[in-house]
């Protein structure tokens, strides 16, 4: 094939035939130019999922108000929007070809579906209801589930200490037939003892570390409200970075 050069001004200029391998390279560039321009996609479309995912968690309690309620359905209609705009490019093999690039968006997005179905059942939301919430396309991995549920842990750490902060008691919820059923903290102590009896990656062991922490944390403040709750006064919030070890990471926050 006849290829061609150029002036400084652009314009053409005849020669003899450049190396045939030229169109051969032409379409690598092509093809590496599709490649990055997908990736760039998926990448901004994940920071977006997280960025709605967390003011979501930010916005919960228990209940929820019927204002707050609505709002959240609103983010949770525009991060549904944002999956479906990468819906085509993670099909096929692009599907793992992206994982790392669209991984950080799902797990956000399971640390807030879960809280939310958390506050209104009291139950740990399964790996199919979470697939199910995600327009299909998009493949929720077992690992993302996982990690959004370690995550989730920081969460109900917070929410607890802030509810013994404000009530003077741990959270607890209640069955369909009015029954009280366990509070917060037996919550996180089965969640904690699930998963570590699972055989878990090297990855994994920061966020298994931090989930630790988030229920000796609760269990702390739980000990100091039966211990010393009548000497503190209303609306006090205990130090979440009291009994730490030197050298411990900090709990993931905003």
């Amino acid at each position: 094939m006849a290829g061609k050069k150029h002036d400084l001004d652009g314009k053409n200029i005849e020669t003899a035939d450049i190396s045939p391998f030229m169109p051969m390279f032409e379409a690598f560039r092509d093809e590496l130019d599709e490649h990055h321009d997908r990736r760039e996609r998926i990448i901004k479309a994940s920071r977006d999922i997280t960025a709605l995912s967390k003011k979501i968690v930010r916005q919960l309690q228990s209940p929820i108000p019927p204002p707050i309620a609505k709002e959240i359905q609103s983010r949770y209609d525009s991060i549904k929007e944002i999956f479906n705009s990468v819906v085509p490019d993670l099909q096929g093999l692009n599907a793992w070809r992206y994982r790392g690039q669209i991984s950080g968006g799902c797990q956000e997005y399971v640390e807030a579906i879960s809280f939310q179905h958390y506050l209104e059942t009291q139950r740990l939301i399964t790996y199919h209801e979470a697939q199910s919430l995600i327009p299909e396309g998009v493949q929720l991995t077992a690992n993302d589930y996982m990690d959004g549920l370690y995550d989730l842990t920081g969460e109900l750490m917070r929410f607890g200490i802030t509810n013994m902060a404000i009530s003077g008691g741990m959270p607890r919820g209640f069955g369909k037939d009015g029954v009280e059923s366990a509070d917060l903290l037996a919550d996180l102590r089965s969640l904690r003892a699930s998963f570590e009896s699972l055989n878990i990656s090297f990855s994994t062991m920061k966020k298994v570390h931090v989930m630790r922490e988030s229920v000796e944390k609760v269990e702390n403040a739980a000990c100091g409200m039966i211990i010393r709750g009548k000497e503190r006064p209303k609306g006090w919030v205990p130090d979440l970075s009291e009994g730490r070890e030197i050298g411990r990471e900090p709990v993931e926050s905003y």
